[in-house]
């Protein structure tokens, strides 16, 4: 018997599905805050991210195709195995959110599908389609761009992934940079390029009801190391030119709902040298009051480096919370010891108990996040 059969049986008794959704509780609001990383390839009602799914309320997920710990397959074998991997957990999200008596709005399954070797998960390989880089990408015509964004959305569409978490839009100001420019990540060291590039790939995502995101505020470019691996400052190479793509799709019809903030110290932006997903400067007073955004902030991943080496835990979640972030991410790829979200629950909800976060603050990701899963309905 697979597992949506188990599934329908175990929760038939007690499942049923209410005409008016009950107010959520603030745990569960914290929980659709957090997009979680986990092992398995194959899902069973007994599985670790079912039970995280069902009792925590969580956000979303993302896969992975390599275990970076160990070399090993991770979340991605093959095309059938991920088809019913994302079937299986939106139906598992599907019957948690029923038992709550919650208006049913979808788990985000996402994942970085940026193309080519070094920016995707679904590798030719495994037997996905073959794509190419941002570099490569920017050297076709239109319709050869628009043919490559088609293939790719259609390929996460039937896959059954909802977030996308691409296109970079990182300017390439530095094609030196080890983790964007030497990578192929960047379509130019044009910003009118860049925008030109990745509005064909981000209205083909949302053709398809397929959300996206625009990575790595306010520029990740300049950089000249990785913020996976230690601390990046860009104060003295960052250029205000990076900040030109997302004035250009802020706003516009046809742009993605998500922004990724990234793990960089820019002086020029915030004198405190808080990294930008932590700096209330960045994220609230320019990304929200000065550019006028108004969808969902997301985290990088928060197990980086760049934040896990310098902040404890609690500390940055409270300071990526109150700069403005709306999700954060645990991949639970860069560590042997998975995070565990009911801490990340329970210490969220202990600051706002204590007032060090506020309950404004919650409710306002909230409502960002609700509106954003509604335009995958």
């Amino acid at each position: 018997m697979n597992y949506l059969a188990i599934l329908t049986i175990a929760w038939s008794f007690f499942i049923g599905i209410t005409a008016h959704a009950a107010p959520l509780k603030l745990r569960d609001k914290i929980g659709q805050m957090l997009i979680i990383g986990f092992k398995d390839n194959r899902i069973t009602a007994q599985s670790l991210i079912v039970k995280i799914i069902r009792e925590d309320n969580i956000g979303g997920v993302i896969l992975f195709d390599t275990d970076q710990t160990n070399g090993s397959d991770k979340n991605i074998l093959n095309p059938t195995q991920v088809r019913q991997l994302n079937a299986d957990l939106q139906y598992a999200n599907k019957q948690a959110q029923q038992q709550r008596h919650q208006k049913i709005l979808p788990l985000l399954i996402t994942v970085d599908y940026e193309g080519g070797a070094r920016g995707t998960r679904l590798n030719p390989s495994k037997g996905f389609p073959e794509t190419f880089s941002a570099t490569t990408i920017s050297q076709m015509n239109d319709d050869q761009i628009k043919k490559v964004a088609t293939g790719m959305a259609n390929t996460l569409k039937d896959l059954g992934f909802n977030l996308n978490f691409a296109p970079v839009v990182d300017v390439n100001v530095n094609p030196n940079c080890p983790i964007i420019g030497k990578l192929g990540r960047s379509f130019s060291n044009d910003p009118t390029i860049v925008v030109h590039d990745a509005n064909l790939f981000s209205k083909a995502y949302l053709d398809k009801k397929i959300q996206c995101a625009y990575k790595h505020f306010p520029g990740h470019g300049s950089s000249t190391s990785d913020s996976h691996l230690e601390f990046v400052d860009v104060s003295d190479t960052w250029q205000p030119k990076e900040l030109e793509p997302y004035k250009q799709f802020i706003g516009k019809k046809g742009s993605c709902g998500i922004i990724m903030s990234a793990h960089i110290v820019n002086r020029q932006l915030d004198k405190s040298a808080l990294p930008a997903t932590l700096s209330h400067k960045i994220l609230t007073d320019l990304l929200r009051n000065k550019l006028h955004f108004n969808g969902v902030i997301v985290t990088d991943d928060l197990q980086m480096k760049a934040i896990s080496t310098h902040y404890k835990l609690e500390k940055a979640l409270t300071l990526a919370i109150n700069a403005g972030a709306d999700m954060v991410i645990f991949g639970n790829q860069l560590t042997n010891n998975p995070q565990d979200p009911k801490e990340i629950i329970n210490l969220i909800e202990a600051k706002v108990h204590s007032g060090e976060i506020s309950s404004q603050r919650i409710e306002e990701a909230y409502q960002h996040i609700k509106a954003m899963k509604e335009t995958l309905l």
